[in-house]
């Protein structure tokens, strides 16, 4: 009985059990809704409020876009407050693997915003660029209000958990050390090119990985039907 088959059937398992290994080493992050109970200190007084906090990082150049949503207003106003009244910006702190913290600006208000009404914040977005190899957190911090020559200022008194993992490379494979940080949503840290986010990206790599894995089993098989033939002749 010819080997052929056993060996194509080898080959097959092996490509199988390369594909297996590639997902499991994928990298990895990991993103959840925070409450957070803000505590504020307003022009008019304290108030306070939970708000569920999302935070995500999409790959941008070397780094990560991180962006920061509240699904609820955490302040409000006594008089109304118009169209770009409301310039709102946080800080992220940093946590894991790096250390350090990230501040996150977004646009102002594009609608007016009704007296004693909760006030929304705009989606906040920061650039990422991680100094440290491993799992790095990101967890809600101080949130600062601007509006009418006023500022709020919020602060999380509930010690929120993080609200999103991700499992980042620096450039050299950086660990130990201060952490890293930035402003804004242009601004930039030093740092390497870093693997992508999220399970979209993941099975992207796994994809192109597992069709290496496969294309090198067909060269196999090809080459071993080759020399079949040849040995027949």
């Amino acid at each position: 009985m010819s080997s052929y088959p056993k060996r194509t059937a080898v080959l097959a398992s092996a490509a199988a059990l390369a594909g297996s290994a590639v997902l499991l080493a994928a990298p990895t992050a990991h993103a959840t809704v925070v409450n957070v109970n803000y505590k504020c200190q307003t022009p008019i007084g304290p108030k306070s409020a939970v708000s569920p906090i999302d935070i995500k990082g999409v790959k941008s150049g070397s780094g990560y876009k991180i962006t920061m949503s509240w699904q609820k207003g955490v302040s409000s106003s006594p008089v109304e407050l118009g169209k770009g009244a409301v310039n709102p910006s946080a800080v992220i702190k940093v946590g894991g693997a790096d250390s350090g913290t990230l501040n996150v600006t977004g646009a102002a208000n594009q609608a007016a915003i009704p007296a004693n009404t909760p006030i929304k914040i705009n989606d906040l977005s920061g650039t990422y660029t991680p100094e440290k190899s491993g799992k790095v957190t990101f967890t809600a911090g101080t949130l600062t209000i601007k509006a009418l020559g006023t500022t709020t200022t919020c602060t999380p008194a509930n010690n929120p958990g993080p609200s999103l993992t991700l499992d980042v490379t620096a450039a050299g494979g950086g660990s130990g050390g201060s952490g890293s940080s930035s402003s804004g949503s242009t601004s930039t840290d030093s740092g390497g090119t870093l693997p992508k986010t999220g399970p979209e990206d993941s099975f992207v790599a796994l994809g192109t990985l597992g069709g290496t894995v496969l294309l090198a089993g067909a060269a196999g098989t090809l080459w071993l039907t080759r020399r079949n033939q040849t040995v027949r002749r």
